[in-house]
């Protein structure tokens, strides 16, 4: 689609030019800014069902309110291109994700309109009340406002924001909960429920409605209802209204996707003063009907065509990493009863459907709640089960003492597996998986693997289910080395134990996980220029194989170590550290992640920036 064809999206600039707009003109704009989202994201992916859902949202939160010196905080990020594209990004939108490009999600040091950066879900509430009590303290007339959608809302994050905030009467806060029945996958849970009986009641909506077309024009007798406690609204929910036990003032549902409703609402909510929450309903990937009909797989859907919805998918020659741990798991349930999966809303993202499918009842999603995840998880391991949760290595931080207090202090036979270990590519500098093994490897009595390649995965799954012990298996995201692993025997393999891949007298390669790979080519290049390279594969980073270490120590002068992680506190410096204490006299050349955070780009190109790609690798082997 030309330049010529979009009549006015290129004359918007700013939320000050949108703010010119008749509400007439308002709604083709947002026509059309969906349109742009769907076309570049064709061709440059992205998250798109989610944003596609909040376009009109975008739309009138930037007509209505005084952006940037009014704050809008969005929870994830995954809702937030339309608001990108208003505020100044339409062009750089283009190269979205790409290295150099804008990122994904919002960051303060890019635009004054991402107001606080979110690519984890729930923090939104609690940011915003923090910048809402700041303008209130400094005696500044801002507004802020927190968009969340219902996903997120089941993190405990955003329950102890709305517990916080709405103790604070005088604050002036509005929480706009964007609710589309979906996280990624389908939303679960009493949360998700009971927003349907809210959504779904016809009493309500009808008595809404009225009350609504009334009282949206008039402030002051809005805020009349409000002082009085909302008693009606109350009878006709039969019960008390959850976000009103917590002090919010509760207004909705109202059409996330009608641009004259959200205006006026927003317009009338502006002016209420303290904690306040407007449900909005939108459908996740609206206006596209291939999104709309399956809104999983259109979360982020990777290359289409935009007029066919067809899926451009590059179908690789070997199994992703994902699936082998899917279909792994399923293979373990089948052969021990004990064994169960818990995944934090990501069945689809990590392949627990496939458990999940054959067996719904062996397989727990809880919502976006990493550290009930885990804790879950320790009740279920505590009461003779053997879980396997599975949780994104980045939101694993977030339940970094769960896994201390819960699993490792008890002993606790809970299998942690985390995927998109390592840098995760486009996803960026929120996503990427680098502190894993440098922050676990300081707990006591846990396990922590990484395989190689698809066979160590499925091998060391079924050794971690052996062990009895709590056990942690990082993996990137992505497809595999292209290693036979369907079908084949389970083989335990020994804690603790690594193996020698390759022959060598010059210098000691020692990598961990897939980069491996990387490293055994850069190896066999070395051998061609004159370098004679002993590759072992760790495979444990805790606990080291201290046998060959010793072997190693007295055999070379130089180790080369390569780990897809942070260098502070990694791989490279347990083994150097080893060597120190022991009293040998080795050059020890460390290749990883060093103290800085990384961008998006394609893994390619950040291990290439990080110097840990085959030739960064191959460099190390080969410089005296």
């Amino acid at each position: 689609m030309t330049a010529e064809t979009y009549r006015l999206l290129h004359k918007i600039d700013s939320p000050q030019e949108l703010k010119k707009l008749s509400q007439e003109e308002l709604r083709a704009y947002c026509d059309e800014l969906r349109r742009y989202i769907i076309e570049e994201c064709s061709v440059n992916p992205g998250h798109l069902a989610s944003s596609l859902g909040a376009v009109e949202l975008a739309a009138a939160l930037h007509y209505v309110f005084n952006t940037p010196d009014d704050r809008i905080v969005w929870d994830v990020g995954h809702q937030t291109y339309a608001h990108k594209i208003i505020t100044g990004r339409r062009e750089a939108f283009r190269n979205k994700r790409r290295m150099g490009g804008i990122s994904g999600f919002p960051r303060m040091a890019e635009s004054p309109y991402d107001a606080f950066g979110g690519g984890h879900a729930s923090v939104s509430i609690s940011a915003a009340f923090g910048m809402a009590k700041a303008a209130e303290l400094r005696g500044e007339q801002r507004k802020v406002v927190a968009v969340i959608g219902d996903g997120s809302m089941t993190g405990g994050l955003a329950f102890e924001g709305l517990n916080n905030a709405g103790a604070s009467k005088t604050t002036d806060l509005l929480v706009i909960l964007n609710d589309n029945n979906m996280a990624i996958d389908q939303a679960t849970g009493a949360l998700k429920n009971y927003l349907l009986k809210i959504s779904t009641s016809v009493h309500y909506n009808r008595f809404k409605q009225r009350l609504w077309s009334i009282l949206s024009h008039t402030p002051r007798l809005l805020r009349l209802c409000q002082k009085t406690g909302n008693a009606v609204k109350l009878g006709l929910l039969n019960n008390s209204n959850l976000f009103e036990s917590l002090n919010f003032r509760y207004f909705g549902p109202v059409d996330g996707h009608s641009l004259p409703e959200l205006v006026r609402t927003l317009r009338a909510l502006r002016d209420i003063p303290g904690p306040k929450l407007l449900h909005v309903m939108t459908v996740k990937g609206k206006g596209y009907l291939p999104a709309e009909h399956d809104q999983p797989v259109w979360h982020a859907p990777g290359r289409f065509n935009p007029d066919t919805g067809e899926r451009i998918v590059a179908h690789g020659a070997t199994a992703r990493y994902q699936d082998v741990f899917g279909q792994t798991l399923l293979d373990l349930a089948r052969l021990d009863s004990r064994v169960v999966g818990v995944t934090p809303a990501m069945p689809s993202g990590c392949s627990m459907n496939i458990l999940m499918q054959a067996m719904p009842e062996r397989c727990f999603d809880v919502g976006i709640a990493e550290g009930h995840a885990v804790t879950f998880s320790a009740g279920l391991a505590a009461a003779g089960m053997v879980p396997f949760c599975n949780i994104y290595s980045s939101f694993m931080q977030r339940a970094y003492d769960n896994v201390i207090h819960d699993v490792a202090i008890q002993e606790l036979p809970v299998v942690l597996c985390l995927d998109r270990g390592g840098l995760v590519g486009e996803d960026g500098v929120t996503h990427h998986g680098v502190f894993d093994m440098a922050a676990f490897g300081a707990v006591p009595g846990l396990i922590i693997a990484a395989p190689m390649d698809e066979h160590e995965l499925r091998n060391l799954m079924y050794s971690a289910l052996q062990s009895g012990a709590p056990y942690m298996i990082r993996y990137p995201r992505g497809y595999g080395a292209g290693a036979t692993w369907r079908d084949e025997p389970f083989e335990t393999i020994p804690t603790g134990r690594s193996r020698l891949l390759r022959a060598g007298n010059d210098v000691a390669l020692l990598t961990i996980g897939t980069v491996g790979n990387a490293a055994a080519r850069a190896a066999e290049r070395a051998a061609a220029a004159g370098v004679s390279v002993a590759h072992y594969d760790l495979r444990f980073a805790k606990p080291l194989d201290e046998k060959l270490l010793e072997e190693v120590g007295h055999r070379f002068n130089r180790v080369v170590t390569v780990e897809d992680g942070c260098l502070r506190g990694g791989v490279g410096e347990a083994v150097t550290a080893f060597f120190n204490t022991r009293g040998l006299n080795i050059r020890v050349t460390t290749t990883g992640i060093g103290d800085k955070w990384v961008g998006h780009g394609t893994p390619d190109q950040l291990q290439a920036l990080c110097g840990y790609d085959e030739e960064g690798i191959f460099r190390a082997l080969t410089t005296e």
